[in-house]
């Protein structure tokens, strides 16, 4: 057998991710074995909405147009400069900041975005603090450059901040922080507060150490919020904020891999801080974002998909599991449930969850074990088949 070949790193990655990988694995062999309609799958936040209907007659306007010399070529590594421009027009609308064309860097995903962000930013053994639980590609994109991701557990069952824990894990190695509002795996929404009495810590820490601590804002679930009201913003309680995100979820364009970086214009080095993310989303390899879902993009900004759609999945997968006797958090958004495991191990939970070909994650896999996360981008149909299945499971544990 051959030896060495991954590198150890790349080895000990696929390792770590493996939960998901293997629920997605695990699902193909059951739809396989009893149907697809026999299985429950709410395991990949894999947006199942068609994307807006508008988004059709712009892709056919868009391929009428590729006649034209260089409408698939090379452009500015930031992106094309009217899709810059349509885009910070709607950050400065969701963050209540005029936010300056030239502070959005167009990206490959929020993940492109993140990677050629901690490209810049990160040097070897510098830290990285994230609430948890967190989306565990966060380990991989920090770890790519030499940084080390430091977890630190939110409250129970709430999953707000635990600024005694977060305090402490704060050290002179501290680069940046991350922060995901709407969460993913819980649902969460950090409120105005919580980020207000963050950015105080994060400005009296920059202060003490001599560093620039970065705030990492990742909203691919902005839109996707069932409270009153607009959610609070980075850009107004720190400087040296970051926003990134992408249309994965709003637009169901996960597979275009389309998202930006948006830099506070408050921040002091913003220029600096630009120009070496520009860079990096050209020398990772990315290039530029697709010219074809940049200029999809800016003719769609204006859209979204069905919101109500979510709510009223959201609503009945939560009358399954309150009927099912699951502990939880109501999500304030995205399309997660973040529940509580009935018994300690939650890898073991989901084995169970499986037997009745029920697909969950276990939250083992986001940094917070005892929970499992269920998905609720599916049909509601599959989610109303799954009522027996769940109330089957537990009726083991009731």
């Amino acid at each position: 057998m051959s030896k060495n070949v991954l590198a150890n790193q790349v080895d000990g990655f696929i390792e770590k991710s493996s939960f998901i990988r293997k629920m997605f694995e695990n699902g193909i062999e059951l739809k396989k074995k009893f149907g697809a309609e026999n299985v429950y799958d709410f395991s990949l936040g894999n947006p199942d909405l068609p994307p807006p209907t508008s988004l059709v007659k712009n892709l056919h306007e868009i391929a009428d147009e590729l006649s034209e010399p260089f409408s698939l070529g090379y452009m500015p590594n930031a992106g094309y400069q009217h899709v810059r421009d349509v885009v910070a027009t709607k950050v400065s609308e969701e963050q209540g900041v005029e936010t300056p064309a030239n502070n959005v860097v167009i990206s490959c995903g929020a993940a492109g975005g993140m990677n050629a962000f901690f490209r810049a930013t990160l040097n070897t053994e510098d830290e990285v603090v994230v609430p948890a639980p967190y989306f565990v590609e966060y380990n991989f994109y920090v770890s790519n450059f030499g940084g080390k991701l430091i977890p630190v557990k939110s409250k129970d069952m709430t999953f707000e901040l635990d600024f005694e824990a977060i305090t402490k894990s704060i050290t002179p190695k501290t680069r940046a922080m991350i922060i995901n509002s709407p969460n993913n795996p819980t649902g969460q929404v950090y409120t105005a507060e919580e980020i207000k009495q963050l950015a105080e810590l994060l400005e009296a820490k920059s202060a003490e150490f001599g560093n620039t601590i970065y705030l990492v804002s990742d909203e691919p679930y902005r839109f996707l919020y069932y409270g009153e009201g607009k959610l609070p913003s980075v850009f107004d309680y720190y400087k040296n904020s970051v926003v990134i995100s992408s249309y994965s979820k709003s637009l169901s364009m996960a597979g275009a891999r389309i998202g930006y970086v948006a830099v506070n214009p408050a921040m002091e080095e913003s220029e600096l801080l630009l120009q070496g993310i520009i860079l990096t989303n050209r020398i990772l390899g990315f290039v530029n974002a697709p010219a074809i879902a940049q200029k999809l993009l800016a003719k769609s900004l204006d859209n979204q998909v069905d919101v109500a759609i979510y709510s009223e999945r959201c609503k009945a997968m939560r009358n399954i599991l309150v009927e099912a006797g699951f502990e939880f958090n109501e999500p304030k958004g995205a399309f997660y449930f973040f529940v509580k495991s009935p018994i300690a191990d939650d890898v073991e939970f989901c084995a169970e969850l499986m037997k009745e070909n029920i697909l969950a994650v276990p939250g083992s896999g986001f940094g917070f074990s005892g929970y499992i996360r269920l998905t609720f981008c599916v049909g509601k149909d599959v989610i109303e088949r799954s009522r027996e299945a769940f109330l089957k499971v537990m009726g083991k544990y009731n």
